[in-house]
Formats: structure tokens, sequence, C-alpha cells
């Protein structure tokens, strides 16, 4: 799977990811610092990736105006193992299908 990672989100998620062989393309490397979140959205459209972000409020909102990509709201947890953790358990469990064009929680 590709993963658009927000800039909000610790670097301990995108190489979990990596590790565990998805994509991950990052928003200050793909995008630039401080990108719109609309832009962001769009750039996930366009290049089929689900977004993994912590700012809930912005992303909810778009992502009801534009379904077309899946988004992960990525929770702060006390450690970034601990986030690592709860976002791989819900890559088993949602699989593709259940990421792509859903909201999911981490």
């Amino acid at each position: 799977m590709r993963f658009l990672v927000d800039e909000d989100v610790a670097i301990e998620a995108a190489r979990c990811l990596r590790q565990a062989s998805h994509e991950v393309l990052l928003v200050p490397e793909v995008l630039g610092v401080r990108t719109d979140d609309v832009d962001i959205w769009r750039h996930a459209v366009q290049t089929q990736s689900i977004v993994v972000t912590c700012n809930r409020q912005d992303f909810l909102e778009l992502a009801g105006t534009e379904p077309a990509t899946g988004l992960i709201i990525l929770n702060r947890r006390r450690t970034r193992q601990a986030e690592c953790r709860h976002l791989l358990q819900l890559l088993a469990s949602a699989g593709e299908d259940g990421l792509k064009g859903n909201i999911n929680f981490a």
C-alpha cells in the first residue's frame, strides 16, 4: 500500500510502515513543509495514497467532502512504539480494502 504521511506524524510511524514493506511518501519531502491540508488531500487522491495524520479536525472534514482515498487518524500515545503498534494492528485487521475509501483511527 502507499501512504502519504503528514508532517505532524512522528517519523517512527513512517519507519514502521516502511519496515512492513509499504510505500511511504512524507509530506515535507514530496510537497514541502507547511503544505496546506487541501493540497495534501489532493496529492493523496492523485497518487492513490492513504493519508496518515494526527490532524483529526481538518482531515475529517476533507474526507467527508471528497472520500476518494483513505484516511488514518493516528492518535498520539505515550510512546512512539505504542503509536506504531496501533498503526500496524489497524493495517493487519482492516487490510487494504478496509483502508481505501474509509476513515480509520489507530
